[in-house]
């Protein structure tokens, strides 16, 4: 007999949600206020999520422990994979001189930091987020940020703040493929409910991440910029979810952006040049375009740039071909139309049912539609067809082309593992908090204390979202955790499921920057390593802000704005 959820175990929806906080309280509460390290809190926090499914919720101990171990193994792998590929890309191109190479060329296209961050952070971030997702935008634009000198807590922030617009879809499309898979709905019609909603954010988020980082008149003296970044992006993100789908989104609008807004540097400069100083406190630098090769007095000769990128280039060819949904059936030894397989499943994809846990654990409505719904639990080690492995390919055929010797690639590969060992300890014990939370039910507890607003739900659905994603550190994952609950919970109260769905990926996308993993993530990549909890106090008003945002324009759509909602009838007194 399946062991079956019980969202109320005390008796008392208060009481049993403040049980239910326990464990995000004490990881959250231990990085930000407590100065802790990742690691100590994301070990505390797991410890309190086991006590709470066993001890109040009644889960059976043996299936909580394989939760946890579930969680772990999906946070080496394929998370940490992510990781270690884009960190080994990183230190080769820094052990070449390509990185000093790349940092210059940017630099003569502007040497404005505030520009350098459109660039990087939000328009080549946005296309590596719809090309893998899950990690790969955070670390390599963390990276990139602090090699283009950047101080390592701003880099991190600034990577964390430019990943949500485009989050919903991220890695080909899965959220919004997900949130159709687990309720039911037309997944055509939630990418246009999505496309009505992030655009407005993605004009928003650009100018927003100036202004964190420079402030007001920073924000003022690249105004232009600004502008083209955001619509570019908006435009295109508008357009191809509602008439294309969720699958190109963000990689066609990340490279549209990228390119407008380069050439748009080509011809447009700020009166003055804006530059971090030695430490975090940002300083001006009086100056009109112009970088630092220029300020050298020569160039950089194209060859030697195109040098630079190439292994860069390399990666992002990498990471969107490893996503074409051919590609990944062919690599993950698939029957795929009009092709061969290359190898048997068994031996690129295995995955074994996770032992006393694979649906042995059950929802219950109000979180799901059906009378009891088991839940699976199968761990897949799909290594070739990782997005991991896409970035550690691109490593591997940038030795030659950097010419590094194959031994000194070995080591810095293994140099790479040994500086990550502790950060992917960390994301193996968050995630493991993640999946105890998510097989316990106390994630569905928590979600239905939002519920019960009523009239103001569809606020609510949006930070219900933004809950699921900042305790599992995945819009992808929010969305299957809360989908079905959103669409029960709108059919109850009357209002348009499509509608409510949708603000579950897209206030989701606001608590990216906030999740324990993304924040490790950007640490590791900036080498913060113990420098969480001042990250975490940095991203997080950004994040209630704009999640509360996206909250203000779902209930608008709820009511006034009915019109955007794709087949909504007209509004009273307009004409059929």
């Amino acid at each position: 007999m399946p062991w079956l959820h019980d969202y109320d175990p005390l008796g008392s929806p208060l009481f049993s949600t403040l049980v239910a906080l326990l464990p995000l309280a004490v990881l959250l509460g231990l990085l930000a206020l407590a100065g802790q390290s990742a690691a100590r809190a994301a070990v505390a926090g797991l410890v309190t999520a086991l006590a709470v499914a066993i001890g109040i919720c009644g889960m059976p101990a043996d299936a909580a422990l394989a939760a946890a171990l579930h969680g772990a193994a999906f946070g080496l792998f394929p998370i940490g994979w992510i990781i270690v590929g884009a960190m080994f890309m990183y230190r080769l191109t820094a052990a070449a001189g390509a990185l000093e190479v790349m940092k210059r060329s940017v630099t003569t296209l502007s040497a404005d930091h505030r520009l350098q961050a459109l660039l990087i952070a939000f328009s080549f971030g946005a296309f590596l987020e719809g090309a893998a997702g899950f990690g790969a935008p955070v670390a390599i634009s963390a990276a990139l940020l602090a090699g283009s000198g950047f101080p390592p807590l701003e880099a991190s922030c600034i990577a964390l703040v430019a990943n949500t617009a485009p989050v919903a879809f991220g890695a080909l499309g899965t959220p919004i493929v997900t949130l159709a898979r687990v309720t039911g709905l037309d997944e055509q019609a939630l990418s246009a409910m999505a496309g009505r909603q992030l655009p407005f954010f993605s004009l928003i988020v650009p100018a927003w991440m100036v202004m964190a980082m420079a402030g007001w008149r920073g924000l003022v003296g690249v105004w232009p910029a600004v502008l083209v970044c955001g619509v570019s992006f908006a435009a295109v993100q508008f357009a191809v979810s509602n008439v294309v789908g969720p699958a190109l989104v963000d990689v066609v609008g990340g490279i549209v952006s990228l390119a407008v807004l380069a050439a748009f540097l080509r011809v447009w400069k700020p009166a003055a040049v804006w530059r971090h100083g030695g430490t975090d406190r940002p300083v001006p630098v009086s100056a009109s375009g112009g970088g630092t090769a220029s300020r050298r007095g020569r160039p950089l000769p194209p060859r030697l740039v195109m040098w630079a990128w190439t292994p860069w280039l390399l990666l992002s060819v990498a990471v969107f071909v490893w996503g074409l949904p051919p590609v990944k059936a062919a690599l993950e030894g698939r029957p795929v139309a009009g092709a061969v397989t290359l190898l048997p499943q068994r031996l690129v994809a295995p995955q074994w049912p996770v032992p006393r846990l694979h649906q042995r654990v059950a929802k219950v409505p109000p979180a799901t539609r059906q009378e009891r719904e088991l839940e699976p639990a199968i761990y897949r080690l799909n290594w070739l067809s990782a997005a991991g492995t896409a970035l550690l390919v691109a490593a591997l055929l940038s030795v030659p082309w950097l010419r590094i010797p194959g031994r000194q690639a070995v080591a810095i590969f293994g140099d790479t593992l040994v500086g990550l060992a502790p950060s992917l300890a960390t994301i193996a014990a968050m995630l493991a908090l993640a999946f105890v939370t998510r097989y316990s039910g106390t994630d569905v507890t928590l979600g239905l204390a939002l519920t019960g607003t009523g009239p103001a739900y569809p606020f609510f659905a949006a930070l219900l979202g933004w809950l699921g994603v900042a305790l599992t550190g995945s819009d992808t994952s929010s969305n299957a955790m809360f989908g079905s609950l959103q669409r029960v919970t709108a059919e109850q109260l009357g209002l348009d499921p499509l509608l409510i769905c949708t603000a579950n990926s897209t206030g989701g996308v606001m608590g990216k920057m906030i999740d324990a993993q993304s924040i490790v993530v950007s640490a590791t990549a900036t080498g913060l390593e113990r420098a969480e909890g001042r990250i975490l106090r940095r991203v997080l008003p950004h994040s209630v802000a704009l999640a509360a945002l996206v909250g203000v324009l779902v209930w608008l759509q709820a009511g006034p704005l009915s019109w955007m909602v794709p087949g909504a009838p007209p509004a009273v007194g307009e004409s059929e």
